[in-house]
């Protein structure tokens, strides 16, 4: 269906860039060469960096729009009309359809953490 010019819904282009692997290699060779008071914070660095590594690019797109919502004051769901204004104002440059997007992904997470209370509580 062709709906105002358009053939083909929009793409969903938002860059993650990540920095890890090189962050994590810098630690990793400083642990190489660290003397005794520098090692165990370099290890607490090189544990944090590994879990890191594992977030998915949804969870560092979701977690970036949750920022985002709470500098904005904006209660409730992050999937809400006002989260989707308050990350559309933090990034001029995105779309609507962006924009819905990262609340949904943001709200994902939300959803997650609930559930993963409700099961250990």
């Amino acid at each position: 269906m062709k709906l105002f010019g358009r053939e083909k819904e929009e793409e969903f282009t938002v860059l993650v860039v990540r920095e890890a692997d090189e962050v994590a290699e810098a630690v990793d060779e400083a642990l190489r060469t660290a003397g005794p008071e520098e090692r165990p914070g370099l290890e607490r660095a090189a544990a944090l960096l590994a879990t890191v590594r594992e977030t998915t690019d949804a969870e560092l797109r979701g977690n970036w729009a949750r920022r985002k919502i709470a500098e904005a004051g904006v209660k409730g769901r992050a999937d809400s009309v006002p989260a989707v204004k308050a990350i559309r104002e933090a990034e001029p440059g995105l779309s609507l359809l962006q924009a819905v997007r990262l609340s949904q992904e943001a709200a994902a997470l939300e959803d997650e953490e609930r559930d993963g209370q409700g099961r250990t509580a």
